[in-house]
């Protein structure tokens, strides 16, 4: 007999990488419930639109039309603990800033699986520049307090927590005080794959939202500082303060059909990863497409890239030193020098398959199958 299982998420607003994540999970328990406190059509995966159970923040999020859920966050701690998630015999939550609190919706026991805890409420640099004014600064602080008394009241009745990098594990140790295993996030190696027909071209790749945690201005301007074509991709808050350090060799795409951004990391020379990431679902994607990758090592980027195989790791420092080390990679790059079936098969270690694999042995273990 199977178990029962009963899946959690943050919120359906949009599709990123931890809506693939629990995407994987509802397709390895395709019989489980979703619970999540507020959802929208555009922010809900594939596949999963008959299996949500909303809460009541939800219809206050409608009264908005969807535009916004952040001033419904101080009531989200509340609408998971109010979820019904009985029976179950095992609870798996996707977290990354309230989701735990369902642990005391249920006797069940629970598998966390941690993006990170919530960055943003620990460090206080994460918060910077986020919200307007003194009044705005305040609210976002207070919020980050709220956010953290969250996460210590819940870590201690989850069952079992599993971080998507060792980066993420450590974060838990230290904030938490929790140990965590490591399951890497799914990656969709079916749809990047290498093209042995195309050929590398002479520009660099950055692909990904242009937000300030992500540093996407390091990589700019250190092509600048190098002399190279860089070629970006994505689009944010931050692109205004990129476009004012680019040089004359960068070009910005913005937002890119699926079809553009695969063709594009086929004939990059590298792909470039300048912030800290939690892990980075973007290097393994351009891996996956046997594209080499310069990275900053440091973060999840030290779980996903192999030095000298699959790419190059650029020292952390301060921003200048950075900026320095990735001009000089980026100097002397060649993807020559990288064999591009070895970076593939990297990149399928980090397979959708590989992950469902790994999370149904900790799940059935936890849930006593």
């Amino acid at each position: 007999m199977s178990a029962r299982i009963a899946l959690v998420h943050e919120r359906f607003t949009e599709i990123a990488g931890s809506e693939h994540v629990v995407e994987q999970l509802a397709r390895e328990w395709p019989d489980a419930p979703v619970h999540v406190p507020v959802s929208r059509p555009a922010g809900v995966p594939p596949g999963l639109e008959g299996r949500l159970h909303t809460s009541g923040v939800d219809h206050l999020y409608r009264l908005t039309g969807g535009r916004t859920y952040a001033p419904l966050t101080p009531l989200f701690p509340r609408a998971f603990r109010r979820m019904r998630l009985d029976p179950a015999d095992a609870v798996v939550i996707s977290h990354h800033a309230f989701a735990t609190q369902a642990a005391f919706a249920t006797a069940a026991p629970t598998v966390a699986y941690v993006h990170s805890p919530a960055r943003w409420a620990w460090e206080t640099g994460m918060r910077a520049g986020e919200a307007s004014g003194r009044l705005g600064s305040a609210a976002l602080d207070a919020l980050a307090r709220i956010t953290r008394r969250a996460e210590l009241a819940a870590a201690p009745r989850l069952t079992r927590i599993v971080a998507n990098s060792h980066e993420v594990a450590r974060r838990v140790r230290a904030w938490w005080g929790r140990d965590a295993e490591v399951v890497h996030p799914p990656v969709d190696t079916e749809a990047f794959t290498p093209d042995p027909g195309t050929d590398r071209e002479d520009f660099f790749l950055l692909a990904g939202r242009l937000v300030p945690y992500k540093r996407p201005e390091i990589a700019i301007e250190a092509a600048r500082e190098a002399g190279v074509r860089l070629v970006v991709v994505g689009e944010g808050r931050g692109e205004q303060a990129c476009r004012r350090v680019a040089g004359p060799d960068v070009r910005f795409l913005g937002r890119v059909p699926h079809r553009e951004l695969l063709a594009l990391h086929r004939r990059a020379r590298a792909v470039l990863m300048p912030g800290v990431e939690d892990f980075g679902i973007v290097p393994v994607e351009a891996m996956a497409c046997a594209t080499p990758v310069v990275a900053l090592g440091q973060g999840g980027a030290l779980d996903s890239i192999a030095p000298g195989v699959t790419g190059v790791l650029v020292p952390p420092g301060d921003d200048e030193s950075v900026v320095a080390g990735f001009a000089e990679a980026l100097r002397g790059f060649d993807p020559g020098a990288f064999d591009p079936a070895a970076v593939r098969r990297h990149a399928e270690s980090f397979s959708r398959a590989q992950f469902r694999s790994r999370m149904r042995r900790i799940v059935d273990d936890t849930a006593g199958v």
